[in-house]
């Protein structure tokens, strides 16, 4: 299965999940472990809460991570105070990168805002390898971070 069939299918699996919704934890939890399925080569797949002045760790899939990010540096942080996706080629080269494990090498990280357009979590994806992620990965994930904005 391509890159594309393959959010195609992840999609479909996070709408049901979001139909069947009961808790935000279990339906996030689910939506990693979705992704992560279906996309073996993603080396870390999760959530991070956006609290006032920092980010939260939520479910994941993968190595153990950071818990506490600071809303002042970092992908995630980016992604967070812009609403805005954040793809990185090489995390090195990315001023202020926060290194939770330096097995990873690329990133990318989707806004996901809740009914009111409100960033309440970003979704945060590694990879082991350089240049995993472009704007294919961005309209693969939009759907399923729009998704989720029925639970937030």
């Amino acid at each position: 299965m391509n890159k594309a069939e393959s959010y195609k299918w992840a999609a479909k699996r996070v709408a049901a999940q979001v139909e069947r919704h009961q808790d935000l934890i279990a339906t996030l939890a689910n939506t990693a472990a979705i992704l992560k399925e279906y996309f073996p080569d993603f080396f870390w797949v999760g959530f991070y809460f956006v609290k006032s002045d920092h980010l939260l760790l939520g479910p994941f899939q993968g190595p153990p991570a950071c818990v506490r990010l600071d809303l002042d540096h970092g992908v995630c942080a980016r992604c967070a105070t812009t609403g805005q996706p954040v793809v990185v080629a090489d995390v090195q080269q990315f001023p202020g990168h926060v290194a939770c494990d330096q097995r990873s090498k690329s990133e990318i990280v989707m806004p996901v805002a809740n009914r009111q357009g409100a960033v309440f979590a970003v979704l945060d994806i590694d990879s082991e390898s350089l240049n995993a992620f472009d704007e294919q990965d961005v309209r693969g994930l939009t759907p399923i971070v729009q998704k989720l904005r029925q639970i937030g």
